[in-house]
Parts: C-alpha cells; structure tokens; sequence
C-alpha cells in the first residue's frame, strides 16, 4: 500500500468515526421522530427496497415514525412486496395505498423483475395485488388531517402521479381543505429521488413528466432533490448478501438480483433520500438553493440557482465511498 492510499484510509476511518458520533447524538438528543411517508415506485429498479430497510432500520432506532408507504406505480405486484418488507420489520399495519388515476409506468421495462415475482410467493403480505389497495391520495388525506401542523416529511423515490393527484384533490370526509392546502398546513417538506443536476433527463420525472412538471411548479413547500448523480456512485450490496441469515426479504432480493448482473454493487439513488429525510443532509452533503424546472416534453430537467428558490439541490460532501459503509450498514440491519 502507497502512502496516497494509507492516508486514504486514515481520512475514511477518521471520517466515519466522525459521522457514526454524530449519528449517535443525533439519535441521542432526538426529541420528536420525523413523522415520514414513503411514496415508492418500488420498481422497476430494486433500490428501493433497499430504501426501506434503511427506513424500518432509523425507525428501529426512534429517529422515525413511518406514517404510510404509497406506490407510485400501477403494477400488480408492488404493494404485496411494501407489505412483505413493512410484515418482515414487524410494521405490517402501516397504510399503503395505489394510485387510481393514469401515470407512471409498469415493472416491465427492461429491468430486473423477478424479485418481486418470488417476494409475494416466499412472504407473508395482506394485499393480493395493487390495484386492490386505496386510493393514494385518500390515504394520503386521511393521514395528513390528523397530523399536527407543518409536522409532516414526504420522502418520494418514485414518480410524482400521487402528489400531483393530491395537489388537485378537493374536500372530503378527512378535510374541508383542498389539496393544496392541506399540503401547505400539514406538510413542513418533501425529500425527493428525482432529476440530474446541473441539468439532465431522469428516469422519476420522465415517466410522468406533466405530473413532474406541475409538483415541481405548484407544489407549496420546500423540495430537496437527491439527484442522479447522488447516489449513481454509492454502490452495495455485497457485504449484505454475504450475511449469515436466511428467510431476509432485503438480502433475497439484492442476491437474486446480482445474479443476474451488478457484480459491483447496486447504486444507491433513493437510500440518499430516504436517509437525508429523516437524518437531513448534513453532516453528509451540502445543499444549494434554486428552482428545478422541466424544459421539455421528455421530462428533461434544468437547474436554476436561486437564493428565493423553494428547491434545494444535494451536493457531494463526504466521500461515496464513506456514504456506502454508512449505507449498507443500515440495510444491513435486523429487526427487533
């Protein structure tokens, strides 16, 4: 070993100690757990099943309380596999719900799907498919008129079709507000797996790029953005599935999925966000302020920075290479 790569790993062990200590103190002098609802695609991409363990993980440790976890996505098999992860980390009685209006896509689109063919099989889960589960929306009203003002965290590593269905809602048995205004009283920020900055075309705000589009114009609080770039370099996953247990959903899935392919790791797109909304982004990135706009009917993105700006952009803080021990290290965790 050189000594360039001896003071490498003596920076990275220093570094990591630094952040486990504040880890440690942040969940040490927590007064309140972020009240989070998750909104996934859970597909076509198996990061996000990643992302939930690390949820259930911070939730394990009273730094969260999991509200709901809502899918983005229409295919039939994404809330039995939520509901296999929530039953697996002892939560099976959190809300899920479906989007009923048109947007998004389908689990079939050249990724890796067979994971969540053998979840349902292998584990237990109360939803037969996901067109049987409520409507998104309603449970995301529900939830919301009984949280305290300003109080709530929406992290989505998926697309925008629900909030944009939120935005537009009206009054109902839950609430006399509108949509809009829900989300402005109860609401305090939204996390979000979206977009490539300083500009780009990425795969959540292309999808449904008119929901993209509106969220990002009207949406009235704060939006922090883990872009593409975040997490392309945060690969894991190795060190889970070489773990001594068996019957883990989380492990099943990254071990079949390495099968067919990412003998490096898998990236780490929406485990950036989830952990940034409910640990914030410091100490491990620094944040710019400007306003995300779509440019183009392809979903193609655009970054303005703006000191007045409602959006906040992640950049690159601590080393990926640190971020992955950090990671995996949560993914990694059983439940109590």
């Amino acid at each position: 070993m050189n000594k360039y790569k001896l003071l490498f790993c003596f920076l990275a062990l220093f570094v990591v100690c630094d952040l486990f200590a504040a880890d440690k103190t942040l969940t040490n002098s927590a007064k309140h757990s972020v009240r989070l609802i998750l909104d996934t695609d859970l597909g076509p991409d198996y990061d996000d099943v990643g992302a939930m363990a690390l949820m259930h993980a911070l939730a394990d440790s009273g730094q969260v309380k999991i509200l709901g976890v809502l899918s983005s996505n229409h295919d039939e098999q994404v809330i039995p596999c939520i509901e296999v992860l929530n039953t697996y980390f002892r939560r099976p009685d959190i809300p899920v719900g479906a989007p009923k209006s048109a947007g998004g896509v389908s689990m079939g689109d050249g990724h890796k799907v067979h994971w969540t063919e053998l979840l349902p099989e292998k584990y237990p889960h109360k939803t037969a498919k996901t067109s049987d589960a409520p409507d998104a929306v309603k449970v995301y009203r529900k939830i919301l008129s009984k949280q305290p003002d300003h109080s709530v965290v929406i992290c989505t590593i998926g697309f925008f079709t629900n909030l944009r269905d939120l935005l537009l809602s009206k009054a109902d048995e839950y609430s006399p507000l509108s949509g809009k205004a829900l989300v402005a009283k109860k609401v305090n920020h939204v996390v979000s797996m979206a977009a490539a900055f300083p500009k780009g075309r990425e795969f959540n705000v292309y999808c449904d790029a008119r929901a993209s589009k509106m969220v990002f114009d009207q949406w009235p609080t704060e939006i922090i953005f883990s872009g593409f770039e975040i997490g392309d370099k945060i690969l894991i996953g190795k060190r889970l599935v070489k773990m001594d247990i068996q019957n883990n959903p989380v492990k099943d899935v990254y071990e079949t999925c390495f099968a067919e392919g990412d003998p490096n790791g898998r990236q780490s797109w929406d485990l950036t966000a989830v952990l940034v909304a409910i640990k914030g982004y410091s100490p491990y990135y620094k944040i710019e302020r400007g306003t995300v706009n779509v440019v183009g009917d392809d979903g193609s993105n655009e970054w303005t920075p703006n000191t007045k700006g409602k959006h906040f952009r992640l950049i690159e803080k601590v080393p990926h290479q640190i971020m992955a021990e950090i990671i995996e290290n949560y993914i990694m965790h059983q439940p109590k």
